[in-house]
């Protein structure tokens, strides 16, 4: 039965839609791999690979079917019409009755497949109109009679092949509507007062031989069409790996290994996008400087592993304090982190880097050495662009954050100065 469900289409999953974006866990795709390692004839899909594979080709499959039906009803109808100008009128009157049995069973099975539905449904009502399509294709011989008889059950045969090598069905299903062809087709001829028993059971072996084949052809196709997609989900799941190694080392590239911040490089990228921006000199933007306070101390008397520890216990801070998405903070060198504060005025900068130095020194990281306090501190320098100032660079605004955290560190360390450019001096 499982292998019946994975059967049931063999449409390029390439040309449709459904989950082909999501991402596929590492089991199914490790089930793909062993698939693929192994002969094309043993496949046989788990039934999660199923479910995909169907739900991937059903709008194709569906569109097959609909086509199928609605052909048939049309040259069910031609024929109708050719017969009624060609036949005499009794032998039309004779065809008519059965003939009628086709279009609402062909319709039926084309407004179902409009809309996917449980498999089980689907397969009802397809085999249960096809069979009805096939025994009104019969009966209109029968009822006929004379050469009519065995010609439309060769047609009947016909319409049978064509449904089983045109749909992407389940094995199950084709195995199923060679099975109607036949049993009716030996019924029928039985029942033909023109042959014998044994010329009946031989057209039926002969004919049986065919639709064997027919169903081994579509087994083979299905098995070819899940080997595409199984080839099509080992690219898909090789691409989602490849894709995810670049966004790795893009994210490497941009972000400080020790602290998890943005290194430098990506803080400048937003800098310059920031400066860029033609609506730039209008905007509000601050920076702030920070620096920790005698690091070099800290190292050489708790060891470098204490000092890295530090600084990403500082970094982790620092985010801490940031009161909008918008802000970023980026290691900027050994123990100095920059922090960009678009939208913030040198107020609201200044009030920002002051709870940013209380939270540092509150946290008590031992600086046993340290010639402020015997733990941790920061000095951080403060400089704003605002609208009622003359705009200035990415890198000025830098250079004025830097001046004022050393004149942070002349007052003595462990405070915040903000550069003023109409005094040139300390606020």
């Amino acid at each position: 039965m499982d292998r019946e469900r994975t059967a049931y289409s063999d449409i390029s999953v390439a040309s449709t839609s459904g989950r082909s974006s999501e991402r596929l866990s590492p089991v199914v795709l490790e089930e793909v791999d062993r698939l693929l390692k192994g002969r094309t004839r043993e496949i046989v899909l788990s039934a999660e690979l199923a479910d995909l594979f169907r739900e991937r080709s059903w709008r194709q499959t569906a569109k097959i079917v609909r086509a199928w039906m609605i052909w048939v009803i049309v040259l069910d109808i031609l024929t109708l019409a050719l017969n009624a100008i060609l036949l005499p009128s009794q032998t039309v009157t004779s065809m008519l009755m059965p003939a009628l049995i086709l279009p609402p069973a062909a319709l039926v099975t084309a407004v179902a497949f409009r809309k996917q539905r449980a498999l089980w449904l689907e397969g009802v009502v397809i085999l249960v109109n096809l069979f009805l399509i096939l025994l009104s294709v019969a009966l209109v011989g029968v009822y006929a009679g004379g050469e009519f008889y065995e010609r439309h059950l060769t047609i009947m045969l016909f319409v049978a092949v064509t449904a089983i090598v045109i749909f992407p069905v389940p094995l199950s299903w084709a195995v199923a509507i060679g099975s109607f062809a036949l049993g009716l087709y030996l019924v029928f001829q039985l029942r033909n007062p023109d042959i014998d028993a044994g010329s009946a059971l031989a057209g039926t072996l002969f004919y049986s031989s065919g639709v064997a084949a027919t169903i081994v052809a579509r087994r083979t196709a299905t098995i070819l069409a899940q080997k595409t997609f199984l080839l099509e989900l080992r690219d898909q799941g090789r691409l989602w790996n490849l894709g995810d190694a670049n966004a790795r080392l893009e994210l490497l590239a941009r972000t400080d290994p020790l602290t998890g911040v943005a290194n430098r490089r990506s803080m400048m990228d937003v800098l310059h996008r920031f400066w860029e921006d033609a609506n730039a000199h209008e905007k509000i933007a601050a920076v702030l400087m920070c620096d920790v306070d005698d690091f070099k101390r800290l190292n050489d008397s708790l060891g470098h592993a204490e000092g890295d520890r530090c600084l990403v216990k500082i970094a982790g801070i620092i985010q801490s304090c940031m009161s909008d998405d918008l802000h970023h903070v980026a290691r900027y060198g050994g123990e100095e982190f920059l922090v960009f504060l678009p939208g913030s005025d040198k107020f609201a900068a200044r009030e920002i880097a002051e709870r940013i130095r209380g939270r540092v020194e509150a946290a008590s990281l031992p600086n046993p050495t340290s010639r402020v306090l015997p733990c941790v501190t920061l000095s951080i320098g403060v400089a704003a662009m605002g609208k009622d100032h003359n705009p200035v660079s990415a890198e000025e605004i830098q250079r004025q954050a830097d001046s004022a955290l050393y004149r942070a560190k002349d007052r003595g360390r462990n405070c915040v100065e903000v550069h003023d450019s109409s005094v040139q001096s300390a606020v």
